[in-house]
């Protein structure tokens, strides 16, 4: 009998979580207060998009979580302010470097995370979720190997871990909704059916995640997940949102050899300009998105595979349109809206 079947997790756990300002971070820490779990969040001072939040008003917006600030880099914040010399039972991290430019990835993806495994493990921390990313599968950008390197070093380091690599999200593809109600095209790569995804909800993987703490069926394994129903491309997106309108439909291409140009160009010019090595890293990350589907990556077969890609949760992207077009809720993109 394996390790992990002998473990019976409490019903119960001291639960501490970092990157719980993130709308995914927010999501899975309501989770954790539903299912009874005491939450401590680490979070900087000045906190949200823009650091616009102080301590009390993450109080205010999470209530029955326990505060603590501090820097997640510094070891003596984390250990001191975070860890604070108490008993955890699971460590969860939502935290990912807000670019993903190569100083921030590797600074937060991997160092932050490294940082925070050590001390976790010399605290007597048993469990670890991590919060990843399903694009880790083919990696081709920096913040893509920050991240594997530290899933490797995880899945090494001998303490049980749940590894959560989510597809899309919902603020990633509602980008184009205030355009589209403008009157103007929406822009598709290609013939918009290059890629495809099953977009998922920050409620539904904030649940999934705090089910990652004690569901022992989803301990030591690495977890590609989507939300329900099929997977759906950007031409699909755009002809939902028309109908939706009720808009003719209009759009307007982009051809993927334009972002080559534009992803050549910037990385030449980076080598001069340093500033702008940041920006082809973001042009990089942009055209890998227009091109590469959010699904389980088949190698032997060498193609993205839909049916093979689990779903969880209830809400779709059709559900996020409509309660957005009919302003019963607003979106906080974030960093997202530099895609």
């Amino acid at each position: 009998m394996t390790t992990d079947a002998l473990f019976n997790a409490p019903a119960r756990q001291r639960v501490l979580v970092l990157g719980a300002t993130g709308t995914i971070g927010q999501a899975a820490v309501k989770s954790l207060l539903r299912e009874g779990h005491e939450v401590v969040c680490f979070i900087r001072a000045k906190a949200g998009v823009h650091g616009k939040l102080s301590l009390q008003d993450w109080e205010a917006k999470l209530p029955g979580a326990i505060f603590r600030t501090g820097d997640v880099t510094d070891l003596n914040s984390l250990t001191q302010g975070g860890f604070a010399g108490e008993h955890f039972d699971t460590l969860m991290s939502c935290l990912a470097s807000r670019t993903g430019n190569p100083k921030d990835a590797w600074a937060i993806d991997h160092a932050a995370h490294m940082l925070a495994l050590n001390v976790a493990q010399a605290s007597g921390v048993k469990h670890f979720v991590l919060l990843s990313a399903i694009c880790v599968q083919k990696p081709l950008l920096t913040f893509q190997h920050a991240k594997l390197a530290f899933e490797d070093a995880l899945v090494k380091s001998g303490m049980r871990y749940a590894i959560v690599r989510p597809t899309a999200f919902f603020k990633s593809l509602c980008g184009q909704i205030e355009r589209v109600r403008k009157g103007k095209p929406f822009l598709l790569f290609g013939n918009g059916q290059l890629t495809a995804c099953k977009p998922i909800s920050d409620r539904d993987l904030g649940n999934y995640l705090a089910q990652c703490v004690t569901d022992t069926a989803l301990h030591n394994r690495i977890l590609p997940i989507g939300g329900p129903g099929p997977a759906i491309t950007p031409l699909q997106q755009g002809e939902y949102l028309f109908s939706l309108l009720g808009q003719t439909p209009k759009y307007s291409h982009v051809p993927v050899k334009m972002m080559d140009v534009i992803v050549g160009v910037l990385s030449f010019l980076g080598h001069l300009i340093p500033p702008l090595a940041n920006k082809a890293e973001l042009a990089r990350i942009g055209r890998y998105y227009a091109t590469e589907s959010m699904l389980v990556w088949d190698e032997t077969q060498g193609r993205y595979d839909a049916n093979a890609t689990p779903s969880t949760g209830q809400e779709t992207l059709w559900d996020c349109y409509q309660a957005l077009v009919s302003g019963k809720t607003s979106l906080e993109r974030g960093d997202h809206a530099v895609f």
